[in-house]
């Protein structure tokens, strides 16, 4: 019998072996991707004694043509129930509303870590030399910065007095014709964040946390949040980690924590990606570099994302690319984001042997070069399959 997810007291996650898993299908490919993944996901977890009772719950275009409304308050309350989600691909409304439903789903469930795991698969195309030595896990936060939507528009009467207000309270002169927004940057939001990604580092036994921040110009915000990061590790982690300056960068057997700027990270991944392991940044540092790493193994049509409540338990694994319209019901596109978005859930609710099972089928298929057409294309003798032919292939190879 089909039972939720739950957390127990002590903040562990209990996971039945027939957990009910609500999903959202997605927009434009959604149709293509979704079922595609389902059968693999399926497969992998029935190999194992286990079975998943699959919950559809509305949201995008879907929702707004059966409810009238983009993000139904049903769906924000099953994810609340059932903690743990996955989704497609969702379309952003136009011209008011949410200024992204991704968005509003994280700040809605307070889903603080983006987690963002970028590796290259045996036999995938990438524009880099080495794509072998890219393996990394980008920890990014998920409700602050620019992301909060602290903004007033240009020429508004809300601008005018905001402009007022910053010019006789600080100084500030600032153009009367522009946009302003905020940054927030808290205490509270960097140090779960960067708890969250040092003890991700000392469960998968990884070598070091960076911080990726632009505090040389943003001392305040982005600096704040280099300077709390260092400040944790002293408080809560001296006996399993170590910051740079505190030990000159050798850090022993500990997690060694450092930090680079922003501007020199996108530049250090591309010339010096074995030095990053795991990476916590902000909001906006975090959106740029994982889509930048995206394109070194692939690109972002086979990057898997989550956003997770450590603390909750609540956690929506998510295609992290758009919904492509344009190729919907055309059963062409690679389900890859999707599929191994649901493969880090499995890892997460600690089905780690179901996940296993997927990677390798999934890199035996791109081996035997049977690919959809984004990799085709790419790869001389290779055999261009259907989304539903790509996914069969990866079951016939678990």
């Amino acid at each position: 019998m089909a039972e939720k997810i739950t957390m127990s007291p002590d903040g562990v996650l209990t996971v039945p072996d027939e957990p009910i898993i609500p999903f959202i299908e997605g927009d434009g490919t959604g149709v293509d991707i979704w079922p595609a993944a389902k059968l693999v996901l399926d497969a992998a977890a029935n190999k194992h004694g286990r079975r998943i009772e699959w919950k559809e719950v509305l949201a995008g275009e879907k929702a707004f043509n059966e409810t009238g409304n983009w993000l139904p308050n049903e769906t924000i309350e099953i994810f609340k129930e059932y903690l743990i989600g996955i989704k497609g691909p969702l379309t952003t409304p136009i011209g008011g509303g949410f200024r992204s439903l991704n968005v509003a789903l994280r700040q809605l469930l307070d889903l603080y870590v983006c987690l963002r795991p970028v590796r290259w698969f045996q036999g995938v195309p990438s524009p880099v030399k080495r794509p072998d030595l890219v393996d990394m896990v980008i920890f990014r936060e998920n409700t602050e910065d620019i992301y909060a939507g602290l903004e007033v528009q240009e020429g508004t009467p809300e601008a005018k007095r905001l402009i007022e207000l910053l010019h006789d309270e600080f100084g500030w002169e600032i153009r009367a014709d522009s946009g302003i927004g905020v940054k927030p940057v808290s205490i509270t939001g960097s140090k779960r964040l960067i708890r969250a990604a040092i003890n991700y580092a000392r469960e998968r036994n990884r070598k070091s946390v960076t911080l990726v921040h632009k505090g040389n110009i943003q001392k305040f915000t982005e600096g704040a949040f280099r300077q709390w990061g260092y400040e944790l590790v002293r408080e809560e982690f001296a006996d399993v980690a170590v910051g740079w300056d505190d030990c000159g960068g050798k850090p022993g057997d500990k997690i060694l924590v450092k930090d680079v700027i922003a501007d020199i990270t996108l530049q250090q991944v591309l010339t010096r990606p074995d030095e990053f392991d795991v990476i916590a940044t902000t909001n906006l540092n975090g959106d740029y570099l994982s889509d930048a790493l995206a394109a070194q193994v692939g690109g972002i049509g086979i990057a898997p994302g989550a956003n997770i409540n450590y603390v909750t338990g609540h956690g929506i694994f998510e295609a992290t690319h758009g919904t492509a319209p344009k190729y919907a019901g055309q059963d062409k596109v690679n389900p890859g984001s999707v599929l191994l978005s649901g493969v880090l859930m499995f890892e997460h609710l600690g089905w780690r042997d179901a996940a296993d099972d997927i990677v390798r089928a999934l890199e035996a298929t791109i081996a035997d070069k049977i690919v959809t057409y984004d990799f085709a294309r790419q790869m001389e003798g290779a055999t261009e399959v259907k989304t539903s032919e790509f996914a069969a292939a990866i079951v016939d190879r678990l």
